[in-house]
C-alpha cells in the first residue's frame, strides 16, 4: 500500500486547519500560510514524480482500501496515477502557488475564507486526478464545484452572482446524468472500481452508448466544448484574477482527463462510434471560439473566448484516436493551463493597474510598461503557437494525429483545425498592438507602473516551462507516452471486434 497520493491529495487541509485558528486581521499571515501550503504540495508532487515509473504503462503510487458498500456493490477508496494522472497533479500543484502569489494585493477582503476556498479547491482537484474509484472520483468532482462557486460568487465582478450561479447550474446539471450513469455501472457490475469495471465491460456493453452519452455530457460543459461552453465566458470575466487562472489552467482540464480516464477505456466501441460527431464539435469550437474572439473589446473576455477555440484543439486531438493525437491532447492540456493561465494573470495586472480591461483604454503602453510588454508578447505567441514555444508542439501534434486518423476519415478536420491556429495568431496579435503598441493614447497611462519583483517571480517560472516544452518536449511525451498506447490499444481491440 502506497500512502504518497494520499499524502499530496490532503496536504492542502493542513493549511486549512492552521488558518482556521488565524485571525481575519491577521491578513500577511494568511496569506503566507496558503502559499507555504501550496509549495509543500508542489514539493510532495515533485517526490511523486521521482517514484514514478517513466516508460511503464498502468497505474502507480497505488493505495487501494474497500470502503463501504452500496446495495451490493463494493465501493473502493482507490487511488493511483499513470502519465495522464501525474501531468495533471504536476499542472495543479504548480500553478496554485503562483495564483496565490498573485492575490497578495489583488484581494484584501475576507482573506481568510479566500484562502481556506483554495486549498479545498486544490484538494479536490487533486482528488479528481488520483481517483481510480467511480464513486471517490464523483465526490472530488463535485466537491471542486463548492469552493470555485464560492471564490467566484464572492469574490467577482459586478454579475459575480449570476456567473457563479450559471457555473453551479451548469455543471450540476452534466453531474446528475453522470451520477446516474455511475449508479448503473456500479449495480450492474457489482464494483464501482475503475480498472475492475474495464475488465467487466461485456456487462454493461448494451447499454454502452447511452452511458457513454451520460459520461460525455458531463465532460463536455466542463471542457467547455461547443455549444455547451456559454457558462465559461461570465464565470472567466467575474471570476477574480487567480480564479480564472485555475479554472482554465486546472478546472476545464477535468472535461477532457474524464473523456481520456473513463469514455475512451470503458466505452471503446461507442468512442469509435461518435469520435466522428465529437470530432465535428470540436472543429466547430475552434472556429467559433476563435471567430468570437475578434469581436471583444475586453481583454479578459477575448482570452475566455480563446479557450473555446484551444480546447477545441484538445478534444480534436482526443477523438482523433491516434498515437499522435492523443499525446498531442494531454500536452495541449498542459499548455493550454500554462499559457492561458498566463494571460489571466497579465490581465489581472493591468486590471489592478487601471481598473479596466477594455482595449480602447489602453494603447502605446509598452513604452511605459517594457517589461510587462515584453511578457505578454512571449505568453501571445506561445498561445499563438509560434515555434520553439509549447502552443506550437501540441497543436502540431494534434493536427499530424487528426491527419492520419482513420477513425476521422478526412483531411478536413486537420486542415480546418489548422485555420484556428492563424486565426488565433491574428486576434492575438491584434489585442497586442490595440493595448501595448503605438503612440500612448490617454494621459493617465503615462504613470503605469511595471512589473514588480512579486510579479515577475509569478510568470517567470511559467515562461521557463513554456520554453521547456517547446525546445525540449521529450520528457513530457515520455511520461504519457505509456498510457496513450493502452489507450490507444483498448480502442483498436474494440474496433477489431466490431469488424
Amino acid at each position: 500500500m502506497d500512502y504518497t497520493l494520499i499524502l499530496l491529495t490532503f496536504s492542502p487541509l493542513v493549511g486549512f486547519l492552521v488558518l482556521l485558528f488565524l485571525k481575519e486581521e491577521q491578513k500577511t499571515a494568511l496569506r503566507w500560510v496558503a502559499l507555504i501550503t501550496s509549495l509543500v504540495t508542489f514539493a510532495l508532487s515533485l517526490w511523486a514524480l521521482a517514484q514514478f515509473r517513466m516508460g511503464e504503462g498502468g497505474l502507480q503510487l497505488v493505495f487501494d482500501q474497500p470502503w463501504f458498500r452500496l446495495a451490493e456493490s463494493q465501493v473502493t477508496f482507490a487511488m493511483g496515477v499513470d502519465g495522464l494522472g501525474m501531468l495533471m497533479i504536476l499542472l495543479t500543484t504548480f500553478l496554485t502557488p503562483l495564483a496565490l502569489l498573485s492575490t497578495w494585493s489583488a484581494v484584501q477582503e475576507r482573506v481568510k475564507g479566500f484562502m481556506i476556498f483554495f486549498l479545498l479547491l486544490e484538494t479536490g482537484m487533486l482528488g479528481v486526478f488520483t481517483a481510480q474509484d467511480l464513486v471517490l472520483f464523483y465526490i472530488f468532482w463535485e466537491f471542486t464545484l463548492i469552493p470555485m462557486y464560492f471564490l467566484i460568487g464572492i469574490w467577482g465582478g459586478e454579475r459575480r452572482i449570476y456567473a457563479a450561479v450559471k457555473f453551479f447550474l451548469f455543471t450540476m446539471f452534466g453531474s446528475v446524468l453522470m451520477l446516474l450513469a455511475i449508479l448503473y455501472l456500479g449495480l450492474t457490475a457489482g464494483t464501482f472500481s475503475l480498472s475492475d469495471l474495464v475488465l467487466a465491460r461485456q456487462v454493461f456493453a448494451g447499454a454502452q452508448v447511452w452511458l457513454w452519452l451520460a459520461f460525455a455530457l458531463a465532460f463536455a460543459i466542463k471542457v467547455p466544448m461547443w455549444p455547451l461552453h456559454t457558462w465559461l465566458p461570465d464565470a472567466h470575466v467575474e471570476a477574480p484574477t487567480a480564479g480564472s487562472v485555475i479554472l482554465a489552467g486546472v478546472l476545464l482540464k477535468m472535461g477532457s482527463y474524464g473523456f481520456l480516464r473513463f469514455n475512451l477505456p470503458l466505452f471503446p466501441e461507442a468512442t469509435l462510434q461518435l469520435a466522428p460527431y465529437m470530432a465535428v464539435l470540436a472543429v466547430i469550437g475552434i472556429l467559433y471560439g476563435a471567430v468570437v474572439s475578434f469581436a471583444q473589446t475586453d481583454v479578459k473576455k477575448l482570452v475566455a473566448y480563446s479557450s473555446v477555440s484551444h480546447l477545441g484543439f484538445v478534444m480534436l486531438g482526443i477523438f482523433a484516436l491516434t498515437a499522435q493525437g492523443l499525446a498531442g491532447s494531454i500536452l495541449q492540456m498542459v499548455n493550454h493551463g500554462l499559457s492561458t493561465g498566463a494571460l489571466f494573470l497579465l490581465v489581472g495586472m493591468l486590471y489592478e493597474r487601471r481598473h479596466t480591461r477594455q482595449m480602447s483604454a489602453y494603447g502605446g503602453i509598452w513604452k511605459v510598461v517594457p517589461v510587462l510588454g515584453a511578457v505578454m508578447l512571449f505568453i501571445s505567441l506561445s498561445s499563438a503557437g509560434l515555434p520553439a514555444l509549447n502552443g506550437f508542439v501540441g497543436e502540431f501534434t494534434i493536427l499530424l494525429g487528426s491527419f492520419s486518423s482513420s477513425t476521422l476519415g478526412s483531411p478536413w478536420f486537420a486542415g480546418l483545425g489548422a485555420l484556428g491556429v492563424i486565426l488565433a495568431a491574428v486576434y492575438l496579435l491584434v489585442m497586442f498592438e490595440r493595448v501595448f503598441l503605438g503612440p500612448v493614447k490617454h494621459a493617465e497611462n503615462q504613470s503605469l507602473k511595471d512589473m514588480n519583483l512579486r510579479e515577475v517571480l509569478t510568470l517567470l517560472p511559467i515562461m521557463i516551462v513554456i520554453l521547456w516544452i517547446g525546445l525540449y518536449p521529450s520528457f513530457f511525451f515520455n511520461l504519457m507516452n505509456p498510457t496513450v498506447s493502452q489507450l490507444l490499444a483498448t480502442v483498436q481491440t474494440a474496433a477489431m471486434a466490431i469488424r
